[in-house]
């Protein structure tokens, strides 16, 4: 019996021995895993530093703010404030038209609202618009949505013309509006999803609480949901704006393509990643550095907007 016994207590020993083995395992391999991910965004800065450092050392911060984009040989000469200016405003567009249809597309889709039944197939079609390919949008917006915004540029300006933002008349259906309209779609899967799964994750209580308190179905959605979800609803809006600033074909195909700045949404434009896109297989020299420059201003901007959305989310959980 007391052999018996030893036996026992001696496996359980070893079982424990081994699942401390296996912890101690998997900790090192999430340690690895993290220590990876460091080096390869180190890398990445690295090597686009490296390539653009002759521009670095040629024009050093006052790329950000020249207007003059040449690359003709010998009068080379280059600035990146009208792609910096078009990237930010194009993506604030978009963040302007998604973020509203975003979070309300993730009310209308949380639990409370419609059935299962129907539910699940409308989440799927929303998310099925983060699978289509960047370049189908870009044809989408060629042939449907520039159509479509065409005789609305004209309306904004022939009615609004004394409105900075619709001064100037528009050129076709392509500008900062077309292109901050494809984004929005584009990005729209973006903040549904995270709107939505911070509304689902908050505890059953909170809202039976505050209907127990006599508040109404909307005054619980608006005073206690929201407020509750809004640090995953603000870090979802967050997301998608730094996945704006980034997009590349669609916005290529449709923004236009011309290097100033304009405070009228309703003219052409460029963005740092169309410029890099539409340029980089035929540049040479300097500009290669440039471009790279460009790149990586890109980089520090989506960089200060994760920065900008962690300090949102800690102050509001603070609160």
């Amino acid at each position: 019996m007391t052999r018996l016994f030893s036996r026992r207590q001696t496996g359980v020993g070893s079982r424990a021995t081994f699942e401390k083995t296996i912890d101690k395992l998997f900790r090192l391999l999430t340690l690895g895993l993290a220590i990876g991910i460091s080096l390869i965004l180190v890398a990445i800065f690295g090597v686009i530093i490296w390539r653009a450092w002759p521009a670095i050392l040629e024009y050093g911060l006052g790329f950000i703010l020249s207007m003059s984009w040449n690359p003709v040989i010998g009068r080379e000469n280059y600035g990146a404030l009208p792609v910096v200016y078009g990237t930010i405003a194009s993506s604030f567009i978009g963040i302007f038209f998604a973020a509203p249809l975003g979070v309300g597309t993730a009310i209308f889709l949380s639990k409370d609202f419609i059935p299962t039944q129907i539910r699940v197939p409308l989440i799927f079609l929303v998310e099925l618009l983060a699978a289509i390919p960047s370049v189908v949008y870009g044809l989408w917006g060629i042939f449907i949505l520039t159509p479509l915004v065409r005789p609305l540029s004209e309306w904004l300006y022939n009615t609004l013309y004394w409105v900075p933002i619709f001064s100037k008349p528009p050129i076709g259906g392509t500008g900062l509006l077309a292109s901050g309209i494809i984004l929005a779609i584009m990005i729209l899967p973006i903040i549904t999803a995270i709107a939505r799964e911070s509304l689902d994750s908050l505890p059953v209580d909170l809202k039976q609480a505050s209907l127990g308190l006599g508040a109404t179905r909307w005054q619980t959605l608006f005073r206690v949901l929201i407020p509750a979800a809004f640090p995953g609803i603000a870090g979802g809006i967050m997301l998608a704006l730094g996945r704006a600033m980034g997009e590349t074909m669609a916005v290529t195909m449709i923004i236009g393509n011309v290097n100033k700045i304009s405070v009228s949404v309703l003219e052409p434009a460029n963005t740092i990643s169309s410029l890099i896109a539409s340029q980089f297989a035929e540049a040479s020299g300097m500009q290669v550095s440039a471009l790279m420059y460009a790149g990586l201003v890109l980089l520090f901007l989506t960089f200060i907007v994760n920065i900008f959305a962690g300090f949102i989310i800690d102050r509001t959980r603070i609160r």
